[in-house]
């Protein structure tokens, strides 16, 4: 028999069990569908990333590469190699499960079965419930149930005998034309295996070293698992049991990652609309030129100014200056959580729907935790505790490199260097925000 392998968020070769469940069907067409429902909305950092990462698994798959709808495209390449069965990593995105759905039906009516095999998580959505045999709400009691319910071993390597179909026609691979000064990490299965390793020397400092954006403390493998070039449970079986706070920390930051996709799995309409719809009601400003220096980096609030010019310059930027980043657009402007995950998902390589859509939220106070508004980050207090030596700030806005103080220029400082003054008074903001906040609790 002739099996399809279609690819979407799984871009390796090994320890991939759809790749591995098509090849055992017998002679295999790897196949990707440039989707345009997902090509064209997304950002320059995405579409450059995502052809580099189909190049580099072209090195070890003979993948075939089409152009428009999967519910067409899908089908014509499964005919024209005579295939039985198309394979899968299941997806379980809002419009990733309406996609597989029309697929799958328009593949029966073919007479070909459409075959779901393992995800992009440890532990996929809906099957960590609790005694009600309901989802969690709450991070805290999923995390330990998710511990409980454990995962699968790593899948085998691709097999040296691997047998590959091809079709007559396809498309290149597009040349994505990046913006001056934006320069993306190295892709590929190989990068990603080769950045655990690097980082796993310094998993010991996890703990503490991932809160401080001056440092390489973090693993930088989220565009890695985002484009399934990596899978969570290879980085799980490598972290083995318990090993001190470091692997803890991360193994609980992967349980983060599966928490999410669950929450958006089952509230699909969270990736849009607020998790907690009473904070709808919220009085919120129109987004206007405030929105616009927060983009662009020139807030005149060093820390904030620092990560929004990091994921211009990167695609990426680090968690924590994600979340006071956020917490300053939202609770400092007063603007909703939707204007700025739209703008990480336009520019973050690892833009993840279900964590991007519900770190947002998170940080907006509309989300899953549990006491949320009143925590309103003071981003220059953040800055001093988390970038104590002001490296970071000195990086990703280098006219503060030399003035006296560059968590708070002075406004001598400020006009010597050209760097703006604050847009808004943080502590009149703060008070602002939780008066708001008041209007809706009553």
């Amino acid at each position: 028999m002739t099996s399809v392998m279609w690819f979407r968020r799984d871009l390796r070769s090994a320890d991939n069990p759809a790749l591995l469940a098509a090849l055992a069907d017998g002679p295999t067409l790897p196949l990707f569908v440039l989707d345009p429902a997902l090509w064209d909305p997304a950002g320059p950092s995405r579409r450059a990333y995502l052809v580099a990462s189909l190049r580099a698994l072209r090195r070890d798959v003979p993948v075939s590469v089409l152009q428009g709808d999967p519910v067409r495209r899908v089908v014509e390449a499964a005919q024209e190699v005579g295939a039985t069965s198309v394979h899968i990593a299941a997806d379980f995105g809002p419009h990733g499960r309406e996609r597989d759905a029309a697929v799958e039906q328009a593949l029966r009516d073919a007479g070909v079965e459409l075959v779901r095999t393992s995800s992009p998580y440890a532990v996929a959505p809906d099957r960590v419930k609790n005694g009600s045999a309901q989802p969690y709400k709450v991070f805290t009691p999923f995390s330990k149930a998710w511990g409980e319910h454990g995962w699968r071993a790593p899948a085998g390597a691709l097999p040296s005998d691997a047998r590959w179909r091809h079709l007559k026609e396809t498309v290149d691979l597009p040349d994505v034309e990046l913006p001056e000064g934006l320069e993306l990490p190295e892709a590929g299965e190989a990068a990603a295996i080769d950045a655990w390793h690097d980082f796993a020397d310094r998993l010991a400092d996890y703990d503490e070293a991932r809160n401080l954006p001056g440092v390489p403390g973090t693993s930088r493998m989220s565009h890695h698992l985002k484009w399934g070039e990596i899978h969570p449970r290879t980085i799980l079986a490598d972290l083995g049991g318990p090993r001190g706070k470091g692997p803890a920390t991360y193994r609980t930051e992967i349980a983060w990652r599966d928490f999410y996709a669950d929450v958006l799995f089952q509230r699909p309409d969270s990736a849009r609309d607020y998790y907690r719809p009473e904070f709808a009601s919220m009085q919120y400003d129109d987004p206007g030129a405030d929105l616009d220096a927060w983009k662009e980096g020139r807030t005149g609030f060093p820390i904030v100014d620092a990560g929004m010019r990091q994921l211009l310059a990167t695609g990426w930027v680090h968690n924590r200056l994600r979340m006071i980043v956020a917490s300053f657009l939202v609770k400092d402007l007063h603007v909703e959580w939707q204007h700025g995950a739209r703008h990480f998902m336009h520019w973050l390589v690892d833009g993840d729907l279900a964590s991007n859509q519900h770190g947002w939220q998170w940080t907006a106070g509309s989300g899953t935790d549990a006491s949320p508004y009143f925590r309103v980050f003071n981003p220059t207090s953040q800055g001093r505790k988390f970038d104590p030596a002001a490296d970071y700030i000195k990086r990703w806005v280098p006219e503060l490199a030399d003035v006296a103080d560059p968590h708070e220029p002075s406004a001598d400082d400020r006009d010597r260097v050209g760097y703006p003054a604050p847009i808004v008074d943080h502590q009149a903001e703060r008070r602002e925000a939780l008066d708001r906040y008041e209007a809706i609790k009553s």
